[in-house]
């Protein structure tokens, strides 16, 4: 993936784009938006070893079955699971089209602009700088509130990664040692090998990792499958409906277990035939529908079985008792172990390329180790602080992935739009408003429930010690 590279419009400045580059740091001309219908981006990107739409496919999915997945059954477990299933669907049509618009708003400012590919955060930037007169001195905001949000988002998503590891590590080694160890000495010790990964610094150093992760995963779903569906299912004692109390707790479980935002328009912009990237069936529809069918089906048959047991990670409610159930506890930590690597290389490069023209050349080894390593260590101190999983997770599904991957392609599109393009009765604002409304509702209402948990949690352990 490294050296997979995009190189600009002949009418531009060379530039280069990186699929590993999240953030898109190509420097662009400052040209004049050209409303020329018969220029094509597509047509000007000059990709070398670019993914076929197969790959393509393929990498959008891998980005979406992570961890989340597998939180699923607890999400199911905070609405129901009538309210579940239609919720799980709603959630994910607004999530892909929130990306599809995303998307083709950039195709359409690559147009004007005459500029052959642009990320995330360079979409954001142009669509301010072209948009209205009142707000082009949004512009870099925008771009730097999209790459500093990737790096939040990417960064809490670590944090999650290293209590996941702990606390299945924890439950099979206190389980089969007879140990009576705390979680936080888990996310101690998870701390050795994460610090290790963290230092790699090439992408394809971390292939091997991937691919050993990609495979502990299918075998961890396998098992799993096998757990839920090897008995009679019992729906009988599960609520159609949970509460309105913990609905924040599902939309931003949910959210955070289907949002991939900040890897679509690398690999949109990696693609040997873009156009194939949307429409009908195209690679976001079919990568997302299969993402929907997946999380639906577990969620709500891993809330059958596990009822209101369920866990943060499904695979931590199968029983320790059996040889099968304690490989795929310690299959799918090292699975996200490995994959820690990849998860901390995205917002790793956006820091590093804000910082590294101010540090010598002769430091940047040195700086990079002492950076990468503080980093990893305050990302350990979260985790040791909040190392509960279930309202960790819906934290920070409410806080970023909401944020990022629903407020600001809406607010990117209506700009974009703005005021004359926004069609009859101005139906794409209302429509943005509505969806805006839901990411702030799911961010503040999310958060709220989130930290109310852990406080609770917290104090309940305040009391258990007294």
């Amino acid at each position: 993936m490294a050296d997979e590279k995009v190189k600009g419009d002949p009418s531009a400045p060379a530039a280069e784009y990186s699929v590993g580059d999240f953030n898109s740091t190509t420097k662009l001309a400052d040209v004049q938006p050209i409303d020329d219908a018969e220029y094509n981006p597509f047509e000007q990107r000059q990709t070398e070893k670019p993914n076929s739409t197969a790959g393509s496919l393929i990498h959008l999915l891998k980005s979406s079955l992570g961890t989340g997945i597998l939180a699923m059954p607890v999400a199911f477990k905070n609405a129901g699971l009538l309210f579940g299933g239609i919720g799980t669907i709603v959630i994910g049509l607004i999530c892909t089209h929130c990306v599809h618009i995303l998307v083709k708003t950039s195709h359409m400012v690559c147009q004007r602009t005459r500029i052959p590919v642009l990320g995330f955060a360079e979409t954001a930037e142009r669509v301010f700088q072209y948009g209205p007169p009142k707000l082009r001195p949004l512009a870099g905001f925008s771009k730097a509130f999209v790459d500093y949000a990737l790096m939040a988002t990417y960064f809490s998503a670590g944090c999650v990664y290293i209590v996941f590891i702990a606390t299945s590590f924890h439950d099979v080694i206190n389980y089969t040692t007879g140990n009576d160890w705390n979680v936080r000495i888990y996310i101690l010790l998870t701390m050795l090998p994460v610090l290790v990964i963290g230092q790699i610094r090439e992408l394809k150093y971390l292939v091997p990792f991937s691919a050993l992760a990609n495979l502990f995963i299918v075998v961890t779903f396998g098992i799993t499958l096998y757990y839920i569906f090897k008995d009679p299912l019992d729906f009988d004692d599960k609520p159609l409906f949970a509460s309105f109390g913990t609905l924040p707790l599902f939309f931003s479980t949910v959210i955070f277990a289907m949002e991939g935002i900040g890897v679509v328009m690398p690999v949109e912009n990696s693609m040997a035939k873009p156009q194939h990237f949307l429409g009908c069936p195209g690679v976001l529809n079919t990568a997302m529908g299969t993402v929907i069918v997946l999380y639906a089906v577990i969620g709500f048959f891993g809330y059958v079985r596990f009822g209101e047991a369920s866990k943060g990670s499904i695979t931590l409610n199968l029983p320790l008792n059996d040889d099968l159930a304690i490989a795929a506890q310690i299959l799918i930590a090292l699975a996200i172990l490995f994959t820690f690597g990849l998860q901390f290389y995205v917002p790793m490069d956006i820091l590093w390329r804000k910082i590294q023209h101010k540090i010598p050349k002769n430091r940047h080894m040195i700086s990079q180790i002492a950076l990468r390593s503080g980093i990893m260590i305050l990302m350990g101190g979260v985790g040791l602080a909040v190392p509960e999983l279930e309202p960790f997770i819906g934290l920070v599904g409410a806080v970023f992935f909401s944020s990022l991957g629903l407020f600001v392609p809406c607010v990117v599109e209506t700009v974009f739009l703005w005021p004359g393009e926004l069609g009859k009765f101005r139906w794409v604002l209302v429509k943005n408003v509505i969806f805006g409304a839901f990411s702030i509702f799911a961010l503040v209402a999310g958060a709220y429930v989130s930290i109310k948990d852990i406080i609770a949690l917290y104090t309940d352990d305040d009391e258990h010690d007294e």
